[in-house]
């Protein structure tokens, strides 16, 4: 992995790693749906805005907007709905875990779609060791309720949305020659029309507004969503969708020292030792991906 994409990485998880925070916020405002819309609209915005500043325009063509719209139902669309509706009956650090599983989703569905061969060892080793150690940090067997409840279903697949579209955006959008800030923007906007036209459907209540929840739905939307999902594209085209998935295991690192740094929360043994393990996972990914490089 070039160092370049290892900042990118490391960002992504940075600004992906507070989202679950400012879900839980946001919802004590508006309802899942309403921060869908609210937080894909915000994220277009943006993405357009930047586009005007570099004068480059939307993607155009019938079948590049296809596979755009089925990317932003799928890695938009459901996946947040399903984390607002799950973060109503778990909590947060039940929601990372079940997140975590996406590189697992990304590997299975690469594989069954013949988009990369089978893992070899050394990366086999650091999805599994990445993985356990989210387990460690979040040791879900305090809340195995939860993890069981139809709440945590919906988180466990919202995770395998992210894996199936990594995987799809790959292989459908990265290789069209068309900038990762063009696809971003435009699966925001398609995004953001199709949780507009579903919102009425369902007859969404009037939000009683709270300055601190539309606070975080508008961090939510500029930086977890907009900002966020042009790094994200430019990962892709840069190291595939295996590589970029890794960053479900820097969030939960993240969410622990932000934790520890603006709350001045204590940092248990378990923690440490899973922060550890995830740290460890990662180098065994990135090693992987040097040494394809090294080879070429």
């Amino acid at each position: 992995m070039r160092r370049s994409s290892l900042v990118r990485l490391v960002a992504l998880a940075l600004i992906w790693g507070s989202s679950f925070l400012w879900i839980k916020l946001a919802l004590r405002s508006l309802s899942p749906d309403e921060i869908v819309v609210v937080r894909l609209a915000l994220g277009a915005l943006v993405l357009y805005a930047f586009l005007k500043a570099r004068g480059e325009r939307l993607p155009s063509g019938a079948n590049v907007w296809a596979h755009l719209v089925i990317a932003a139902l799928f890695a938009n669309v459901i996946p947040f709905a399903l984390f607002a509706y799950g973060e109503r009956q778990v909590d947060s650090a039940v929601a990372g875990i079940l997140n975590a599983t996406t590189p697992l989703w990304t590997v299975l569905v690469a594989i069954a779609a013949r988009q990369e061969k089978r893992p070899t060892p050394a990366k086999l080793a650091g999805i599994v060791v990445g993985f356990a150690g989210t387990v460690v940090i979040f040791s879900p067997w305090r809340h195995a309720s939860q993890v069981m409840s139809w709440g945590g279903l919906a988180c466990l697949v919202a995770g395998a949305c992210y894996g199936f579209t990594f995987v799809y955006m790959v292989r459908f959008l990265t290789g069209r020659g068309l900038s990762p800030l063009r696809l971003a923007a435009g699966q925001l906007l398609a995004g953001t029309v199709i949780a507009a036209l579903v919102l009425p459907l369902l007859g969404a209540p009037v939000p009683h507004l709270r300055a601190d929840a539309l606070i975080a739905a508008a961090i939510l939307g500029t930086m977890g969503t907009g900002v966020a999902y042009r790094i994200n594209y430019r990962l892709l085209v840069d190291e595939g969708a295996s590589a970029t998935s890794i960053v479900t295991y820097l969030m939960p690192i993240v969410s622990v020292v932000l934790g520890a740094a603006a709350l001045g929360e204590l940092i248990p043994l378990n923690v440490i030792i899973g922060m550890l393990m995830v740290l460890a996972g990662v180098a065994l990914a990135r090693r992987r991906a040097t040494l394809l490089q090294n080879t070429r």
